[in-house]
Formats: structure tokens, C-alpha cells, sequence
């Protein structure tokens, strides 16, 4: 087996920075493990493998939410965090799972925890994270395929040496929601801590039938090897089953249907997502020398999910009737990643090496629904219903309009349409060198070798399919330093993702469509950053090269090109002792070949402003706005512009008891955040209140 080197969080630490920590670490509300002396932003929590790089000093845009930003502003899912985030919004992720946009390239695989991936598709958890990192622009060097547009990664509570403490919160909504968390430090001793979170949500939506259950514990050991060897082992158990809502179709106009925004389809039985998980981490970080450092992780996961639904796939406005198409996909992964990588600091130079590998097995299953009734038998992919109420599907006809028949149903087991096998192998290499070459001049060369060996067995058309993919990425930056608080820089950065696609269900037998997409991203900006006051702007370009088949009768492929383009602007600071804003503006534009892109608003801009009203009591009030966005590539359906406001309170009752107030969309806004196609777009939650409270011991 060769393990890795992955400085996964070397520069996805050095790199972050919008926002300071906010609190003691030693409670939901902040870290002591993140903190920014002056402009330099440090942590011991990411793979603890770092330089003390000043954020004004990397090529790349960023930004942090802290566990304290997320405690107060309440957030429970990642969407919340993204909407404040610039040049990155939410996709629907067909209701099941966490789906991104980030700087116009949709993914479902960006997501890290830890610096490791975690690529299985379901609804992240937040009560067990000290901050979550978005890291806009090209990544690959660090984190692997993929990572063309940003990614996410999340940065879990480790154990505490030579602390006792812990804490517990419970919170209820409108909604008749509830969500528990738990947390408590153990000192073992002058060497060892032991630190357990957990927690239990009870879902239940405004729309009908949204409810289920999430569960999760997360225990982790610290254990102090010798003075300069620290062991940090973590398991965390996930359990999450819930009802999926795919949305509702656009009318005749090429707006969502707002007449039908209370109607849900599918039922209990036909729509749902169940998750089970098992991840094992276990991390060395070593201080090898004053110069030399290094970093081992490895990491071991099981995931079983299941995901079945209905959803609109057709809606005849004139006959007020929907076609419902759907299916059911059993996934099973089992993943092996280990990484090693060296750090060492050279007179001006500071080197970076690492290695990475990665033994994934998946099983995937995707079996069709089948509609029976007397008209049209039992071999009916889809079927045509009245539009009666949420969950009502009891006649059905073969086409729009035709003649329908009572005692219609539908299963998901007769009609198995794939079923594979995929075994995928990744040995990877890269390196990086930050070179000071003056006191005002950085520059920043490096590079990532990847050879992915992915083997897929079709079990029903009984054929193995091979790809052996080699690809180098190569990286580079520069910046140039007017001032010690202020910066110039440029990047410029290659990447790819093989074309088996991001869950690997599926490859083509042509070696040419098996070609991994490509990307080159470039970016220049500013930053500045005096330690009150942090300001940056960016601007982009993105070029992405795919190749897919030409027609359906023949393995010719044709080049298609994507090519986005823009700008962002990020500021936060103190306007006085008692009043603090964060805002953010993002404007975008996509090409998918010659047609405008599909999930990209034009403009994007957000507004988070924080008043103390007293050393007990902060209100925060926070607005969205997300422009016009295109349903599909070049069409004429959209999802409309909207804002959104949220609301906080925070109350100190005493220095361990905090009472905590919110109310999300104040406005009672009607909105249509995110579509996964023409007759699935997510209706918006209207205004929800949330009471909870918050103790420590």
C-alpha cells in the first residue's frame, strides 16, 4: 500500500481568513484553536500541518465560518453557511444531499472534513465543527481531482489536554422542529483528553410529509506522544433518514408554478433517503525538527444509503396534470485514504511535500419506477395524474390528457436498470514551493501528479470496463506586497475529474469518453487586512474542456467547452466598539458551449450586521439576495430573484446559560432558491421561529 502525503489543510489554513475567531474555545460558541495574531492565521486543528503564512500573503480567495458565527446566527445545515459566502450558492442536489455551485461548477464530491474527503451524498451535520472552510478558486494540488471551482472542508472539535469542561443545547422551531446537541471535554491526564459530541434532530418541514431523524456521536483521543508527537483519533457514527422533496414544476411562462407551491409529490413511502456511516480517522502530526514537520493520516469509512423518490417529470399547465417519474438507488462505499506529507522551512524557501492514496470500493444499484394499472399495464416508467393534493396519485394514464384509471401504484423493484461494482485506486504525489524572494515578493510554484486505475463491472449487461488515468496539475502564484497589511497576487492552476463521474456509477467503453474533464482556473485580486479590518476583491476565469459523445449510435465524441467568468468582493470589520457588518458581492457570468449556463445568478450580495446591545444581549440581522438564475443550459425557464432576511438574539442569562432567539426568512418571503430541472424547483421555507438554550458545566 502506498501511503500519502497530503498537506490537504497546509494551504487550506494558510489560505482561509475572512473572519477572526470570536470566543473561547471551549464551548458550540468558538476555538481556541483558531485564532489570528495580527494577520496571521493559525490552527492546530487541520492535519496541524502549517506555516504561519499571513493571509494577505496567498494567492487565493477564502473564507471562514467560525463555530462561533455559527452558534450565534443559528445555523444548522451547510446551505446556511453558503448563502453568506460569495461566488458560491446551493443546488438542490435532487433533496438528499448537500449540492454546491462555487464560482459556476456544480459538485456534490467537494466536500472535506478534516482535509480528508467525504463525497457520499447526504445532509451534512454541524454539531461537531469548530469552522467550515470554503476555499473559492483551484485546489487540486492540495485536495485531489475535482476541486475545480472550490471546496468545502470542515473542521471538526478535537480533545482538549489538561481541560474538563462540556456543554449541551436544545432548540425547537415553529416548525415543530427540534435539534440536541451534547459536548464534554474529559482530561485524562497531563498527556490525554478524551472529547465526545453528539446529537439528535428531529426533522418535520412546513411541507407535507418533510419529517425524519438525524443521530450522531463523534468521540475523539488526544494523546501527547512525546513533546513534539501529538496522536489525534476520531470515529463518528451517522445515522440520518428523512423524506425527500424534489419541488415543483414551472408553469407555461417559464416561472415556477406558484399555484402548486403546497402540493408535494410523492408520499412516505415513495420518497425517502436513509444514511448510515462509519468513519474512522486517525492522525500523527509531528515536529520533526525546528524546520521539518510532518503530518500522517489515515482514514477508513463505510456508507450505506438508500434514496427512492417520485418527482414531476413533465406538467401539462392546460390539463392542470404532472407526469411522475422516479427510482430507487442503493448505494454502498467502502474507502480507504491515507496521506503523509513534509513540511520544511529552507531559508526563504518553504517546501512542501506530500503523497496520497486511496482504495475505494462501491456498489451501486438504480432501479426504475414502475406504474400498474389496467390501462397501460405493468412495464410504465411514468405515468400522468390530476393535481389534487400533496401525496393524492390514485388514477394515472399513459400520456397527458388520456383516459385515467382508479387504483394506480407504483414500486421501485422489478425494474432494475444498472447495477456495478466499482473498484478505484488513486496514488498521488505534489509538491509546492513558496519562495520570499523579498520582503514585497512572494512567488509560489508546485505541482500534483494523480494516476487513478478505476475498474467497473456492469452486472447487467455483464462487462468490466477499465480506465488508467494519469493527469499533472500544475500550480503557480504570485504576490506582491505594497504594504505589510496589503497585497497584489495572481494564480494560475490546472485540473481535472475523471469522467466515471463524481459518484462513479457509470463509464462509457470508449477510452475516449472516459477522458477526465479539464479546467484552468486563473485569478488576480487584492487584499487587505489590519487586523480590525479585513477587504478583498478577485476577479476569475474558469475554462473547463469535456468531451462526450457526439450522437447515440456511435462512440465519436465531440469538445464542449464551459467557460465562467467574474468578480467578488468580501469585507468585515467593526463600524464601531458595538456594531460589527459583514458583506459580500459576487457578479458571474457562464457559458456552457454558446448558451448561458444553467444554476449561475448573475449577482450575488450579502449583508450580516451584529449589535451589542450590552455585555449580555447581541442582536444580528442578516439580508440575501440572489439574482436571476436559468433552470437548464440556454433556457427560457428561470428561478426568479429574491431576498431573504434572518434574524438573532443572544442572551447571556448567566456566564453558562445562553438563551437564543431566531427567526429565519423575516419576511415571509416566497422564493425558489435552487431547481434540479424544469419540474423540480425547491420551494423556499416561509418565516420559521426558533426558541432555544444553550448550558455549560
Amino acid at each position: 500500500m502506498n501511503y500519502l502525503l497530503k498537506g490537504v489543510s497546509l494551504l487550506a489554513i494558510a489560505s482561509l481568513g475572512v473572519s477572526p475567531s470570536l470566543a473561547d474555545g471551549h464551548d458550540d460558541k468558538a476555538t481556541d484553536e483558531v485564532v489570528v495574531e495580527g494577520k496571521v492565521l493559525y490552527s492546530d486543528q487541520v492535519n496541524a500541518l502549517k506555516t504561519p503564512t499571513p493571509i494577505v500573503d496567498v494567492p487565493q480567495s477564502a473564507q471562514i465560518t467560525t463555530g462561533a458565527e455559527i452558534f450565534d446566527r443559528g445555523f444548522d445545515e451547510i446551505g446556511d453557511i453558503i448563502r453568506y459566502t460569495p461566488g458560491v450558492n446551493t443546488s438542490q442536489g435532487e433533496g438528499h444531499r448537500d449540492a454546491i455551485v462555487i464560482r459556476g461548477i456544480r459538485s456534490t464530491a467537494d466536500f472535506f472534513v478534516d482535509g480528508v474527503r467525504d463525497d457520499v451524498q447526504y445532509y451534512r451535520s454541524l454539531y461537531n465543527l469548530d469552522q467550515v472552510e470554503v476555499l473559492r478558486g483551484p485546489n487540486s494540488l492540495l485536495f485531489g481531482r475535482g476541486g475545480t471551482g472550490g471546496v468545502i472542508n470542515r473542521v471538526t472539535k478535537k480533545a482538549n489536554i489538561g481541560e474538563e469542561f462540556g456543554s449541551f443545547g436544545v432548540t425547537g422551531d415553529s416548525f415543530s422542529q427540534s435539534y440536541g446537541s451534547f459536548d464534554y471535554n474529559f482530561n485524562l491526564g497531563p498527556n490525554s483528553a478524551l472529547r465526545f459530541n453528539a446529537h439528535a434532530d428531529k426533522i418535520d418541514g412546513d411541507r407535507d410529509f418533510m419529517d425524519g431523524d438525524r443521530f450522531g456521536f463523534n468521540p475523539t483521543l488526544r494523546v501527547k506522544l512525546s513533546p513534539r508527537t501529538t496522536m489525534d483519533i476520531s470515529y463518528e457514527n451517522v445515522d440520518h433518514e428523512r423524506f425527500i422533496d424534489r419541488g415543483i414544476p414551472t408553469g407555461d411562462n417559464g416561472a415556477p408554478k406558484e399555484a402548486l407551491s403546497d402540493v408535494v409529490f410523492g408520499t412516505k413511502s415513495t420518497n425517502f433517503h436513509t444514511v448510515e456511516a462509519d468513519i474512522f480517522k486517525v492522525n500523527f502530526e509531528s515536529e520533526l525538527s525546528d524546520t521539518l514537520k510532518s503530518n500522517f493520516v489515515l482514514s477508513h469509512s463505510q456508507f450505506d444509503k438508500v434514496y427512492q423518490n417520485l418527482y414531476a417529470n413533465g406538467y401539462s399547465e392546460s390539463d392542470n396534470e404532472v407526469q411522475l417519474k422516479g427510482y430507487l438507488d442503493p448505494t454502498g462505499r467502502d474507502s480507504l485514504i491515507a496521506s503523509y506529507s513534509l513540511i520544511k522551512e529552507l531559508g526563504n524557501h518553504t517546501l512542501l511535500v506530500g503523497a496520497e492514496y486511496v482504495d475505494q470500493e462501491n456498489t451501486n444499484h438504480r432501479y426504475r419506477s414502475n406504474f400498474v394499472n389496467s390501462v397501460f399495464g405493468a412495464q410504465q416508467e411514468t405515468a400522468w395524474f390530476d393535481i389534487t393534493r400533496s401525496g393524492v396519485f390514485n388514477a394515472g394514464s399513459a400520456a397527458a390528457g388520456g383516459a385515467k384509471t382508479a387504483n394506480t401504484f407504483v414500486e421501485f423493484t422489478s425494474r432494475l436498470k444498472t447495477k456495478t461494482e466499482t473498484d478505484i485506486e488513486v496514488n498521488s504525489i505534489y509538491f509546492q514551493d513558496q519562495w520570499d524572494v523579498t520582503d514585497n515578493l512572494i512567488i509560489t510554484l508546485g505541482g500534483r501528479f494523480d494516476e487513478f486505475d478505476i475498474t467497473l463491472r456492469d452486472l447487467v449487461a455483464n462487462e468490466t470496463r477499465v480506465a488508467d488515468i494519469e493527469e499533472f496539475g500544475p500550480r503557480g502564484g504570485i504576490v506582491f506586497k505594497p504594504s505589510s497589511n496589503s497585497s497584489l497576487y495572481a494564480s494560475y492552476s490546472e485540473a481535472f475529474l475523471p469522467r466515471s463521474g463524481e459518484q462513479f456509477k457509470a463509464m462509457s467503453d470508449s477510452a475516449a469518453i472516459t477522458d477526465p474533464d479539464e479546467f484552468e482556473n486563473s485569478e488576480i485580486g487584492y487584499k487587505y487586512d489590519d487586523g480590525n479590518t479585513i477587504f478583498s476583491v478577485a476577479y476569475f476565469e474558469l475554462e473547463s474542456t469535456r468531451f462526450e459523445r457526439a450522437n447515440l449510435a456511435s462512440d465519436q465524441t465531440e469538445e464542449r467547452d464551459m467557460d465562467v467568468d467574474g468578480y467578488e468582493i468580501a469585507y468585515s470589520g467593526k463600524l464601531t466598539d458595538s456594531l460589527s457588518l459583514a458583506a459580500t458581492y459576487s457578479n458571474v457570468d457562464g457559458k456552457n458551449g454558446a448558451a448561458d449556463a444553467r444554476e449561475i445568478p448573475e449577482q450575488t450580495w450579502t449583508l450580516w450586521m451584529d449589535y451589542q446591545a450590552s455585555p449580555r444581549l447581541s442582536y444580528g440581522l442578516g439580508v440575501t439576495h440572489q439574482g436571476e438564475s436559468l433552470i437548464s443550459d440556454g433556457s427560457s425557464r428561470k428561478l426568479p430573484e429574491y431576498e431573504r432576511i434572518d434574524f438573532s438574539l443572544n442572551y447571556d442569562v448567566r456566564d453558562d446559560l445562553t438563551l437564543q432567539f431566531f427567526i429565519e426568512n423575516l419576511a415571509d418571503e416566497d422564493y425558489y432558491p435552487h431547481s434540479h430541472g424544469s419540474h423540480q424547483v425547491t420551494v423556499g421555507e416561509p418565516v420559521n421561529a426558533k426558541l432555544g438554550f444553550y448550558k455549560k458545566f
